[in-house]
């Protein structure tokens, strides 16, 4: 990972893209597709949300208009995740570990990585794509890659993530600044740690360190 990091381009300059952008789902999630857009993903454990309890959710905020919907609906997912349900097999810093390193791995090469954080049964991040390379692809890479050498170590097989990641893209600097305090804060706001700095599983805790940390030696394909 670059030395610099914390330094790189925030949102996509304003200027003509190549392509269009483009709305696609691959089930109830929405994704927002364009060369060079900012991006913030989360993705989770198997077992980290009971697919009943959001569809619970589903039911109760239908009458809601849609963007108010989602808000509330994030919120929600947000609040769940961060009381620890399922079986929070990243508390285990080998597979926390493999998570982050897979994120790191293709940092400036396929995407530019801004912020992180690995929690016990989720993951947060905020990335630039570059030319060439999707939310899907880089997801797929990510997901792929974490859940092989996870299943691996803990002796097990069968699905590690939820299928679908949930994004957002990046609208301004403003947004881009709340984004990353609360990626950073995550693990403060869940009660683990007391500074951000402190979760060793995240861009708060690599910015503190003095020097740079060893690039990874494995990664995803």
């Amino acid at each position: 990972m670059s030395d610099d990091w914390q330094k790189r381009p925030r949102v996509p300059k304003n200027h003509e893209h190549p392509t269009a952008p483009q709305w696609y789902s691959r089930g109830y999630v929405p994704h927002f597709e364009m060369p060079g857009l900012t991006q913030t993903m989360t993705f989770r454990l198997i077992d980290s949300m009971p697919q009943s309890v959001l569809e619970l959710w589903r039911e109760e905020l239908r009458r809601l208009p849609d963007k108010e919907a989602d808000l509330e609906r994030r919120k929600r997912i947000d609040a769940y995740l961060d009381q620890g349900h399922g079986s929070c097999y990243l508390k285990d810093e080998r597979l926390a570990g493999i998570v982050q390193n897979a994120l790191l791995y293709y940092d400036g090469q396929r995407y530019l990585l801004h912020a992180w954080v690995v929690m016990p049964n989720h993951v947060h991040t905020l990335f630039t794509p570059e030319a060439g390379w999707t939310l899907s692809k880089i997801a797929h890479s990510w997901k792929s890659y974490a859940a092989n050498e996870c299943n691996r170590v803990l002796m097990r097989k069968g699905e590690f993530w939820q299928r679908e990641p949930f994004d957002r893209y990046i609208r301004n600097e403003q947004h881009y600044a709340n984004v990353v305090r609360y990626i950073e804060h995550n693990p403060v706001k869940a009660g683990l740690c007391d500074r951000p700095e402190d979760w060793r599983w995240s861009s708060a805790y690599q910015g503190a360190q003095a020097s740079s940390p060893a690039d990874p030696a494995e990664g995803p394909s």
